[in-house]
């Protein structure tokens, strides 16, 4: 949305909060600190974009005031002092959104060992298990770190999966979302949220004069479209790596085994794993070229590069990734937004969105207090009557120094003053702390989420919950962008194990990732109001062990701890025995296997020596 006041032009949005920045204008200016956002391939709807992700970057590194230097070509920013306050900003919120610790999770794989399991529990504990061993070799956790710190730092990451023949299984990959370039659907003809037709990921490839390499651009396309005719790797007139189609003898083309032909509409069909009765049209194709950048001209950018100028690049099997057809139906890319995008938005805000004017407030209290505190170590003097030097040369009085030890002889009616900036240099430091809660509270991190609050002037745990209200919510909204999005990476890696032929078949399964307390539990409290829950008989044993493991006490599964509990719990049973009076359904719940038919009863044993139960003392 574009504002007119006066004679100047207000840019609102998603990027607005950076529009008082100089580098938010003229960002095609040639030899500025963007310089490389004028290449001609660069759409000009990006460059706000772009322009924002250096800027952070700049302030994640303690490097905002040489980029801006640069930019305004104000030498004296370039010594502002930036003490790491928006990295730590980052790596808090980064800290509280991941949690302790992040769990994939499928529904109803908890009850796959009960005795009467629901439908489809085994199915779900099966693809649980197949996750959980892709995450862990796939480094998951490791990736999740990367990914989310680039979107709390830029308000968007990327991931992006690929299917390793060689290997088994799919390949995590993640993107600097500065490369990242999806092609959103027209309006009008889908919903603004949904998932793009077609992305890329373009960057820059440097000139490199020794391996007699010019200056390049490199374009990753994935895009959905009807399926073809079986393709195999070929080459142009020449000598170029291209992918051709493959004729029959009867010169028409082959298809893909599997695939169909569809006789009423002329379009091929094909049935994938995940869907066996919904046959499917539509199909992923990957191509990945380079483009001299001599050979591109003021009309081309990265959404209509010239494909007769394109070198395509061969895979290591051999495949020319010319549209190579992927044999999916979607596009194995995941787009991560910080915050949940406003409406006919697609990009996220970063942390320091609201904050970034705070931040710049401290730097420069902090460059006022690194002056202030030169003035106040080794303080101005004014003396009168002193006996000073004189140069020989010049005939001048040399200037006075003064050192640690020094005795000064002064004349008669002398005197020396000395400049106190101490007061200032205390007020500099006052107005830091300030800033930094003013910059805590607008970001709802809280002071006592950034660690600077002394937890002794809380009156109570209740006080200190209360100040943590902002951070849980702001918690809460970071982790909801992100629910759905992590459902739908989980579903495409099943998906594409099923594309390989290594899982199972059949409709996909939902998994989501549960993302750990954010906050120090009391892990005693909690225990305690389990045990006295449970033992009343107001809350099921399996919600109390869920409780205990969400508290951070080392449970790896309900029902297998379930198990341990039941197997010790001789109390418990007894009154089951004399509930039931069934031996079969005791030993059941004490996890003991059937008792043999030939084995009699144990003769029970009186408490009184001499006396038996079949006495009738009971």
């Amino acid at each position: 949305m574009r504002v007119a006041a006066r004679v100047r032009e207000v840019v609102v949005d998603v990027w607005s909060w950076l529009n008082y920045k100089p580098v938010m204008t003229n960002l095609r200016r040639p030899g500025g600190a963007l310089a490389e956002l004028a290449s001609t391939w660069v759409p000009d709807e990006d460059l706000r974009r772009l322009a924002a992700y250096k800027l952070m970057a700049a302030y994640d590194q303690n490097q905002a005031g040489q980029l801006a230097a640069a930019t305004s070509g104000e030498s004296e920013q370039a010594d502002r002092r930036e003490l790491g306050d928006p990295a730590k900003l980052i790596d808090t919120t980064l800290g509280y959104l991941l949690g302790t610790e992040q769990t994939i999770v499928v529904p109803d794989a908890e009850h796959a060992d009960d005795d009467n399991p629901p439908q489809g529990a085994a199915a779900a504990a099966d693809l649980q298990e197949r996750l959980r061993r892709w995450a862990e070799k796939e480094l998951l956790e490791l990736r999740m770190q990367q990914a989310e710190r680039a979107a709390v730092r830029y308000g968007d990451a990327v991931y992006a999966l690929a299917w390793e023949p060689s290997k088994e299984r799919v390949l995590l990959r993640t993107y600097d979302p500065g490369f990242f370039f999806p092609e959103w659907p027209e309006e009008g003809e889908q919903d603004g949220a949904e998932f793009p037709l077609r992305v890329h990921f373009a960057w820059d490839l440097p000139e490199d004069t020794r391996k007699g390499l010019k200056a390049r651009v490199r374009r990753i396309t994935y895009e959905l479209g009807p399926i073809g005719a079986a393709t195999k790797p070929g080459q142009s007139k020449d000598g170029m790596p291209r992918r051709d189609w493959i004729y029959g003898t009867d010169g028409e083309p082959v298809l893909i085994v599997g695939d169909r032909l569809d006789a009423d509409t002329g379009t091929i069909r094909r049935t994938y794993p995940w869907a066996p009765n919904q046959p499917s049209g539509i199909t992923c194709y990957l191509s990945d070229a380079e483009w001299l950048l001599e050979d591109l001209k003021g009309e081309h950018d990265v959404y209509n590069l010239p494909e007769n100028k394109a070198a395509y690049r061969v895979r290591s099997d051999g495949e020319v990734l010319d549209k190579l057809d992927l044999m999916v139906d979607f596009l194995p890319v995941v787009h991560i937004t910080n915050t949940i995008p406003d409406a006919g938005e697609h990009w996220g805000q970063p942390i320091l969105a609201k904050v970034i004017q705070g931040v710049d407030e401290i730097a420069a209290t902090d460059t006022d207090s690194s002056a202030a505190s030169a003035t106040t170590g080794s303080p101005i003097l004014t003396v009168s009557g002193a006996n000073l030097a004189v140069d020989r040369t010049t005939g001048q009085p040399q200037p006075l120094i003064a050192t640690p030890g020094m005795v000064l002889s002064l004349r008669e009616g002398g005197s020396m003053d000395v400049l106190d900036t101490s007061n200032q240099l205390a007020e500099l430091r006052a107005r830091t702390d300030h800033l930094i809660d003013r910059v805590a509270t607008n970001s709802r991190i809280t002071a006592a989420g950034l660690g600077t609050i002394d937890p002794t002037a809380l009156p109570s745990g209740y006080a200190l919950a209360l100040s943590l209200g902002p951070l849980d919510a702001l918690v809460g909204q970071l982790r909801l962008a992100r629910a759905h999005k992590y459902a739908v990476l989980l579903r495409m890696v099943t998906r594409l194990h099923q594309a390989g032929r290594v899982w199972p078949a059949g409709k996909t399964l939902p998994a989501r990732v549960v993302f750990g307390p954010h906050t120090p539990t009391d892990r005693a409290a909690i225990l305690e109001e389990v045990v006295k829950a449970v033992g009343a008989g107001v809350m099921s044993l399996e919600t109390g062990v869920r409780m205990l493991m969400d508290a951070g006490y080392p449970i790896e599964d309900v029902s297998e701890e379930i198990e341990r509990i039941q197997a010790r719990a001789f109390e418990q049973a007894a009154r089951l025995a004399d509930a039931t009076g069934d031996n079969a359904a005791v030993r059941d719940y004490l996890g003991l296997p059937e008792a043999d038919p030939e084995t009699g009863p144990v003769p029970l044993v009186s408490a009184r020596p001499g006396v038996s139960v079949q006495d009738g003392d009971r």
